[in-house]
């Protein structure tokens, strides 16, 4: 089998720096956060081979990668980071880069729908209504459902930024 080389793009690793992974390039690669890491107990995730990566400019690898949204953002690999490296602001970065390039789950295209049709991760079904009624609350909980001024906030900002069509929507 041969050998197969990645050539490195160092104009990724600015990229990433430049968008918010500051810290990127003081990680040494200890292996604390993938220690410390309750996904890797779980799943082949190891969050220093990701930044590691990163650090090498190995776009195609990154991007792409399923193990980009295995992270919870729990924060325990920065809290227990020699370097104070802010991995989770580093997985944020690299998954905003990822979905403006089109690699976006389907999961998350169509939770992030819910927003845009509903301003909410859910709708309020009629049997929701009634079991809320049944319960002394309100039939609507006192969320962007319940005020048409923030539904219409809500809206309006999704239309501004462009997030319906980045998730491809209408």
């Amino acid at each position: 089998m041969a050998d197969v080389y990645v050539k490195p793009n160092p104009e990724f690793t600015r990229e990433v720096i430049e968008a918010g992974g500051d810290t990127l390039n003081l990680c040494f690669q200890c292996g604390t956060c993938t220690g410390s890491c309750p996904s890797g107990r779980y799943t082949s995730f190891r969050i220093r081979k990701m930044i590691r990566k990163a650090q090498l400019g190995l776009k195609e690898e990154v991007l792409p990668s399923e193990d980009l949204w295995f992270c919870t953002t729990c924060y325990t690999c920065y809290e227990r980071c020699p370097r104070g490296v802010d991995i989770p602001g580093i997985v944020l970065t690299l998954r905003n880069i990822a979905v403006r390039q089109g690699y976006m789950k389907e999961a998350h295209k169509k939770t992030a729908s819910f927003i845009v049709n509903n301003g909410h991760l859910m709708s309020l079904k009629d049997e929701h209504k009634a079991l809320r009624k049944a319960n002394g609350l309100d039939e609507t909980p006192p969320t962007v459902l319940m005020y048409e001024d923030a539904m219409n906030s809500v809206k309006e900002i999704i239309k501004k930024t462009g997030f319906d069509k980045l998730i491809g929507g209408d």
